[in-house]
C-alpha cells in the first residue's frame, strides 16, 4: 500500500505540474486560456506591482530553498526519499499555480509590434521558446526531473541511478538550455507591457540567481568535469564559447536539484 500510494502521489503531482505548465504557456503568450498576463481586474499601479513581487518571490524562493541539498537533508526527515522529489514538483506547482491566479495585470504598453507578420513571429518564437524547454527536459531524464522515475523505481522495488555526467542534444551547444527557452518564451512577445516587462525581468535575474546556484551544487558534485564544460560551453548564448574546443558534461536531474 506504501507503494502504491508513493506511485498514485508522484502521478498526481506530475499531472498537476503539467496541467499548471500549459496554462502557463497560455498565460505568458496570451493564448486560448481565460486569464493571462495583461488580463483581469485592474488595480493601482503601486498595488498591482507589490502584489506581484510577492508572488514572484514566493516562487524564487520556493524553487531556491527547496532545491538546496541542505534543506533536501533536512526534508527527507520527515518526507519519505521516494516522494521528496514529487512533492517538490508539487510546491513548485502550487507556486505557480498561485502566481497564475493572482497575478494582477499592468496593461500600459511599453512596446508593441505594430505589423501582424512580426506580431505573430514573436508569438511564435515565445512558444518555441517553451518548446524548447520542454525538449531540454527529455533530453536529460524528464519523468525524473518532475518525479515519476523515483516513485515508479520505488514501485518496483529498484534504486535510482547515480548522476550522469553528460551533454545530450541541446547541452552541446547551451550549458542551459532551459533556462535559454523560457527567457526566450518571456521576452518575445508582440505586445510589451509594464506588467509582462515587469516578469520578464524579474524572471529572468532570478534565471541567473539560480544559474549561479546550481553551476556551484554542480562543481561540487562533479569537479574539474564540470569547470572544463564551463569553460567550453556557453551558459545561455548558444554556439558562444569562450574556446575552441568541443566540450561535454551535463547532469541528469538538474533545474531545481
Amino acid at each position: 500500500m506504501r507503494k502504491i500510494s508513493a506511485f498514485l502521489y508522484g502521478l498526481a503531482a506530475y499531472v498537476f505540474f503539467l496541467g499548471t505548465f500549459l496554462y502557463a504557456i497560455g498565460f505568458v503568450t496570451g493564448l486560448v486560456v481565460p486569464k493571462t498576463i495583461d488580463s483581469g481586474p485592474v488595480v493601482p499601479l503601486a498595488q498591482a506591482l507589490i502584489v506581484n513581487l510577492v508572488l514572484l518571490t514566493i516562487f524564487a524562493l520556493q524553487h531556491s530553498v527547496m532545491a538546496r541539498k541542505s534543506f533536501k537533508r533536512w526534508w527527507t526527515q520527515f518526507v519519505p526519499e521516494p516522494i521528496e522529489r514529487p512533492t517538490y514538483v508539487l510546491f513548485a506547482s502550487l507556486a505557480l499555480a498561485l502566481l497564475l491566479w493572482q497575478w494582477r495585470p499592468m496593461p500600459e504598453v511599453v512596446w508593441q509590434a505594430t505589423y501582424p507578420a512580426l506580431a505573430m513571429a514573436l508569438t511564435g518564437l515565445s512558444l518555441f521558446g517553451f518548446l524548447i524547454v520542454l525538449l531540454s527536459t527529455f533530453m536529460i531524464s524528464h519523468f525524473e526531473l518532475f518525479g515519476l522515475h523515483q516513485v515508479i523505481a520505488y514501485f518496483g522495488g529498484k534504486a535510482m541511478p547515480q548522476a550522469e555526467f553528460k551533454t545530450p542534444g541541446f547541452y552541446k551547444i547551451v550549458r542551459h538550455p532551459i533556462y535559454f527557452g523560457f527567457i526566450v518564451a518571456f521576452w518575445a512577445t508582440p505586445v510589451m507591457t509594464q506588467g509582462h516587462l515587469l516578469f520578464a525581468v524579474v524572471t529572468t535575474a532570478y534565471i541567473l540567481v539560480g544559474i549561479f546556484l546550481e553551476e556551484r551544487d554542480l562543481i561540487a558534485t562533479f569537479g574539474d568535469r564540470y569547470r572544463s564544460y564551463r569553460e567550453q560551453v556557453s551558459m545561455l548564448i548558444p554556439f558562444w564559447r569562450r574556446s575552441g574546443h568541443n566540450a561535454g558534461g551535463m547532469v541528469k536531474g538538474r533545474f531545481g536539484g
